[in-house]
């Protein structure tokens, strides 16, 4: 479903990160072609990666341990799995637990005997072990209360597990944590950014989760095998791939986007260039129309098929329902062909359709133009090591106008309102993670972090418009209490998508439109949040396993398939 166009010379434009960087729209991305699960995917294919199972020393409790080999062109990376046999009273989510169904590790190379042993005196141990720069990533988790047993107990008996259970839930095992670039001893990003396989971001940790997914179905067929050899079957083909590996994430991943502002601008810039090069094509091929309106055809099922009980996504998911059945019934009628028809597409899509509806429309535009839009993924990661630096030669007057043009919508804001500066970002000290609270319920004022960069700019500009122009490295030394905003401003003034353009303490901020943003890159999809600050979701459901992927469809999963080939 990929096919080349030719662009105008008078190219449209991405769009203006005022409207992008709002958090009600960053709260409704979705999953895309740019979606780091199924860059990694399509890797895997192209370059004929290899898939090994070197050891899978489990024994019938379901202890014991495994490894998982990938070879690519290059290097080869091993997934070391140790199970354990975890009582129910200790299973627990939260990050300062400190046992789990099964802990991980992604270890560049392949084992020895010696590092298995290593390995398995601290991976279990998570935070509390030691592992070295062999060591990529480092994980956990936990098995599905509802459907491990249920699975297990049916192959058991000679049966497939039931459609409905293995629907409702999606997974076997959740993880709680995949800790990667550089977390408790494991190597650093510089380690292994020039490779590749993991210039794009996020890859390690992606390919542990896709070799964690093999393990655990492996499990669940061995140890149904193990309880009753003589009746025991494995799991359909077909409804193997439902499964996905879940995943919990809250408030601690958060803040990820405020403090790599130069990273995140890319991920968006990448998006938002895909978008402007799909808008920009003058007409589109009969094909293209087809496959588009096919994969949005597909959407409109998986719209359907989402299912949440939290009060605000189950209004989201009826948007999205509702977007889905008015752009069915739109594009039925329209010419997709002609007069730059995708533009004209996204200009009514602007007006007819609720955010929600519009950022999925972002996602359907790339999926016919995969040739167009794919080598944007090698744009997406970015060197951190530099973009840090204050430039204190910049004017004051240049400041004020970035100020000015960045944080405009800040400067509107009654900063003096409670319920404007309603929350606090701080650190646990029992969670060792970031929190939200109260400012003015709670006395944590004190132990605040610097992750509300509107209020701060508009402090910030306060003291700008009292000082004489000169160099910025002036007004520094008479206001270091702005450094940090002053470099923010740098960045966002050459990376566009680097600042959200929103108040993050606000009392109605919504600390799930973060996390979203995050994981729709990731590549999750189906939502469902527990609160207005955790969120879980579900990865690699759909995608072929390693032993298929060879000869299976590496990229178009994430969306069901039509009984009909055309429409």
């Amino acid at each position: 479903m990929t096919m080349q166009e030719t662009q105008p010379a008078g190219a449209i434009a991405p769009r203006d990160p005022n409207v992008v960087m709002q958090l009600s729209r960053m709260g409704s991305f979705h999953q895309s072609r740019l979606s780091f699960m199924r860059i990694l995917l399509r890797r895997l294919k192209r370059e004929n990666w290899r898939f090994e199972r070197h050891a899978f020393q489990i024994d019938a409790n379901g202890v014991g341990h495994a490894v998982y080999t990938a070879h690519g062109p290059d290097h080869s990376y091993s997934l070391v799995a140790f199970a354990h046999d975890l009582p129910p009273e200790m299973r627990s989510d939260r990050v300062i637990a400190t046992a789990w169904d099964a802990t991980f590790t992604l270890f560049d190379g392949i084992p020895t005997d010696d590092d298995i042993t290593r390995l398995g005196a601290n991976i279990p141990k998570q935070e509390a072990g030691r592992v070295t720069d062999r060591e990529l990533s480092v994980s956990r988790a936990n098995r599905s209360v509802r459907l491990f047993e249920h699975v297990v107990s049916r192959l058991a008996a000679g049966e497939q597990p039931e459609l409905a259970t293995v629907n409702q839930v999606g997974y076997l095992m959740r993880t709680t944590a995949v800790y990667g670039s550089g977390k408790l001893g494991a190597a650093d990003r510089e380690y292994t950014a020039d490779r590749p396989e993991f210039k794009a971001p996020f890859q390690i940790e992606m390919l542990s989760v896709y070799l964690t997914r093999a393990f655990v179905l492996d499990l669940v067929e061995y140890l149904a095998q193990a309880r009753a050899p003589d009746t025991a079957v494995k799991i359909d083909p077909d409804l193997r791939r439902r499964f996905g590996i879940g995943n919990s994430t809250g408030l601690g991943m958060a803040p990820y986007l405020l403090n790599h502002p130069a990273l995140i601008s890319n991920w968006i810039s990448a998006r938002e260039n895909a978008l402007a090069r799909v808008r920009s094509l003058p007409t589109a091929s009969a094909d293209a129309v087809l496959a588009f309106r096919q994969i949005a055809a597909r959407a409109q099922l998986h719209a359907r098929a989402w299912h949440s009980e939290h009060p605000l996504q189950i209004k989201k998911i009826a948007q999205l329902q509702s977007d889905m059945s008015r752009l069915e019934g739109h594009i039925n009628g329209a010419d997709l062909q002609t007069d730059y028809p995708w533009n004209r597409l996204w200009l009514w899509a602007e007006g007819a359709l609720s955010l929600e509806g519009q950022e999925q429309l972002v996602s359907l535009l790339m999926e016919p133009y995969g040739a167009m839009v794919d080598d944007l993924a090698d744009t997406m990661a970015a060197d951190e090591t530099t973009v840090y630096r204050i430039d204190g030669s910049m004017s004051v007057a240049t400041l004020k106008e970035l100020t000015e043009d960045i944080y405009g919508w800040a400067l509107n804001i009654d900063w003096t309102s409670r319920s404007a500066q309603a929350r606090v970002w701080y650190v646990s000290e029992e969670k060792l993670e970031p929190r939200l609270g109260e400012r003015f319920e709670e006395p944590i004022e004190p132990y605040e972090q610097p992750l509300c960069p509107g209020r701060d700019a508009a402090r910030m500009y306060a003291d700008l418009k009292g000082f004489a122009d000169g160099p910025v490295a002036a007004f520094l030394l008479k206001h270091p209490e702005h450094r940090h905003v002053v470099r923010r401003a740098q960045i966002a003034a050459r990376y566009p998508y680097a600042e959200i353009r929103d108040n993050t303490i606000d009392a109605t901020m919504l600390p799930i439109d973060l996390l979203r943003a995050k994981l729709a890159f990731f590549g999750a999809c189906h939502f469902d949040p527990r609160s207005d600050r955790w969120v879980r979701i579900n990865m690699f459901q759909h995608a072929p396993f390693p032993h298929e992927i060879a000869t299976g469809n590496a990229d178009d999963w994430t969306y069901p398939y039509l009984e009909s080939a055309t429409l």
